[in-house]
């Protein structure tokens, strides 16, 4: 039997194009024919129609999916191409994670014509994020920097720092390298002591679970060792049921055939952290995640999720 045409539904921004486009290529090499068999389809969000606050104030996670959800439950689209960290832990009815493409480098990016580190910038200086994650563990290292609201595509974030209308920003280096942009980081922060989102450098690929067809073309680009991290990190967060509005870090990787996970919920003003770790099998990952997050839900003080 052939391969069916499958409409690929995405977001419209230069990076969300990149991952569409890069999951469109592999379908194409993956059952050898072209990538017109994959037609885009671009779906406007209602995170990328809300550039005045920050998505925090304007409903969290959901705002980069719900209309993509939409379209693929009205069945205009076949598949969803979603940068993984944007896909909420709890999906409506009629969606299924398929799973997630090779993971990118997880590593945030500095961007700064004034310093190659974050101890490095002018005292009082300005960076500009619009990830309460980021901002809470810049203002741990540096508390006296103004860590102020940026939004904007890649582009016109970059520009800002390197023109030095703000001192820093900050970005992940996957979609950095995604968008060939890679050269235009400053330095990178390691994760020992700057913990990435969850599902961050991963493109997660979303269907219809009773589409045989769908779930059967993108079974050869799915990547086993990045779908155990994901499913351990996606269930620390659903366990502390994360929001835009908590700052929550989290990090899985297979290391000598053994998972390891760190986990982290901030204040938002950097001043506490409360962490966690653990590691088990692989083929636990899931279970893992869930019950790291309950042993740090079990410690943090009142009042530190914020409420939804």
């Amino acid at each position: 039997m052939s391969l069916p045409s499958l409409r690929i539904g995405t977001r419209g921004s230069p990076l969300a194009l990149a991952q569409a486009h890069e999951t469109r290529r592999r379908l194409s090499e993956a059952h050898r024919c072209g990538e017109d068999r994959f037609p885009l389809v671009i779906i406007k969000t209602s995170g990328d129609l809300i550039q005045d606050r920050a998505l925090s104030e304007a409903g969290g996670k959901g705002l980069f999916t719900k209309e993509i959800d939409a379209a693929m439950l009205a069945g205009e689209i076949d598949v969803a191409v979603h940068s993984s960290k944007d896909l909420p832990t709890a999906l409506p009815d009629g969606i299924v994670v398929a799973g997630f493409l090779p993971r990118e480098d997880v590593r945030d990016a500095l961007i700064s014509a004034k310093s190659a580190t974050i101890a490095g910038l002018p005292a009082g200086g300005s960076l500009g994020t619009a990830s309460l994650r980021r901002q809470a563990q810049v203002k741990r290292l540096r508390p006296d920097l103004q860590v102020g609201l940026l939004r904007g595509n890649v582009e016109t974030r970059l520009g800002k720092a390197e023109r030095g209308e703000i001192d820093a920003t900050l970005l992940a280096y996957a979609g950095l390298k995604r968008l060939g942009l890679a050269h235009r980081a400053t330095a990178l922060l390691e994760i020992d002591d700057f913990l990435p989102a969850v599902g961050q450098g991963a493109i997660g690929l979303t269907a219809r679970p009773g589409d045989a067809a769908a779930l059967d073309a993108l079974a050869p680009l799915l990547d086993a060792a990045t779908g155990e991290a994901l499913a351990c990190e996606r269930a620390f967060l659903a366990v502390l049921d994360g929001s835009c509005r908590t700052p929550i870090a989290g990090h899985a990787r297979k290391l000598d055939g053994r998972l390891t996970f760190r986990g982290a919920v901030f204040r938002v003003d950097g001043s506490e952290v409360f962490e966690v770790e653990a590691g088990g099998a692989p083929a636990d990952a899931a279970a893992l995640g869930e019950a790291a997050g309950r042993e740090l839900l079990a410690r943090l003080p009142k009042g530190v999720l914020a409420a939804h």
